[in-house]
């Protein structure tokens, strides 16, 4: 699949090429060679810039796993990923690291999900037979992490309040809505695709428990200003990354582990994760790079405006589109996209908001693709990425219908 989908870019990239020469437009030839080696030299700094915190939280999880923690928090969603993914035997590490990853992905703690996430994914893959082929748990967990709920999105309420929205949060329960229709259809059709019963009474349970949670907590957020839910979300977010740490390393000091020589020994593991990922994060970001500069995308959202505008359809969403259409391949150019559409239209328009919920919708699949499955050396990602995009369009078309509902 990622053979194909790779080819595909550059065929798609080559031919908006030809056809902006064709149009007079030169300068395209320069912009996509400076794209290529851009997309290298991004490669290398992310890639570079993941060492120190990757090697910080496989250093941390290497103490909370000989200490006991991260066992004793795998218990509390193991009876529900033990029905997800039932090749994991009960009792394995994955569960531990998994569950933390999720945990921080719904608080919104991305410095800590990413390192969490690939040492899930690294745990998962001491499971896998054939270390080049994704398993069915290594699937379901990475469309779960391209569409996993964040509870509080403070960086989009921030970004609005910058560019001058009166209520900055009031995008809030759009966007969750959005993300959660993304989390359950990626789930459903990952279920589908594997035969994964959903209907039984453990997965039931927990997903009325979540639910229940979920609606507690935007019940008590919506009585709140902005100022202070992100007050209220960094000191959540802050306050259980130290409980965390103190926690994994008081508990191995009291059974006396050697806490700094398992520190370094994890941070070796991660040191070497960082390194590995350079060459699968520069042909993923080179593919994007060259369909960003060929003007492919912008052509793309031409054909959807014919489309519209042929069925005579409410054209108001196409103005938000460009953050849509970039989401799946990049995160930061989806941000340069919608600041840009509130910029031009206003940060309460129709397009601002919607602009605002799809930027809070989804994750990035195709960068976390390369980088989870790049991580372990995985090459056949099998129906993975069509499972993340199934997501994807999940997302953005709940945030186009629920755009229409609050503000239409």
């Amino acid at each position: 699949m990622l053979n194909r989908v790779w080819l595909l870019f550059f065929i798609v990239a080559a031919v908006a090429i030809i056809i902006q020469l064709f149009g007079g437009n030169n300068e395209v030839l320069s912009e996509t060679v400076t794209a290529l080696f851009a997309s290298a030299k991004l490669a290398a700094d992310i890639s570079l810039g993941l060492i120190g915190v990757l090697a910080l939280w496989m250093g941390l999880m290497q103490i909370g796993e000989k200490a006991g923690v991260v066992s004793l928090f795998a218990r509390l969603f193991e009876p529900l990923l033990s029905k997800l993914m039932p090749e994991v035997p009960r009792g394995h590490v994955a569960y531990g690291s998994i569950s933390m990853n999720l945990t921080a992905n719904i608080l919104g703690l991305d410095n800590a999900a990413t390192p969490l996430g690939l040492k899930a994914m690294h745990d998962l893959q001491s499971l896998n037979p054939i270390k080049t082929v994704a398993t069915n748990a290594q699937i379901l967990f990475l469309v779960l992490n391209t569409s996993s709920v964040t509870l509080v999105p403070v960086t989009v309420f921030l970004y609005r309040a910058q560019q001058g929205a009166p209520n900055p949060a009031d995008v809030f329960l759009p966007i969750l809505l959005a993300t959660s229709a993304s989390t359950i259809v990626g789930l459903l059709v990952v279920a589908t695709v594997q035969r994964i019963s959903l209907f039984n009474s453990v997965i039931l349970a927990y997903a009325g428990l979540i639910i229940g949670s979920l609606m507690a907590g935007v019940a008590y957020l919506v009585t709140l200003s902005v100022d202070a839910i992100g007050q209220i979300s960094m000191v959540l977010g802050n306050g259980i990354l130290l409980i965390l740490i103190f926690s994994f390393i008081m508990a191995a000091g009291y059974r006396k582990i050697a806490v700094y020589d398992e520190f370094v020994e994890g941070a070796k593991q991660g040191f070497n994760q960082a390194i590995t990922l350079i060459p699968y994060l520069i042909a993923m970001l080179l593919a994007i790079g060259v369909l960003r500069a060929s003007g492919a995308l912008d052509y793309a959202l031409q054909l959807l405006a014919s489309i519209v505008n042929g069925f005579g359809w409410d054209t108001r969403f196409i103005d938000a589109m460009p953050t849509a259409l970039m989401k799946p391949f990049s995160g930061s150019g989806a941000r340069a996209m919608m600041l840009e559409t509130m910029d031009h239209h206003g940060v309460d328009s129709f397009a601002g908001r919607l602009a605002a919920i799809l930027q809070g919708s989804t994750e990035t699949t195709f960068y976390v693709l390369a980088v989870y499955f790049g991580s372990v050396g995985i090459r056949n990602g099998r129906h993975a990425l069509s499972c993340g995009l199934a997501a994807d369009a999940a997302g953005i078309s709940a945030a186009i219908g629920v755009c229409y509902w609050f503000y239409g």
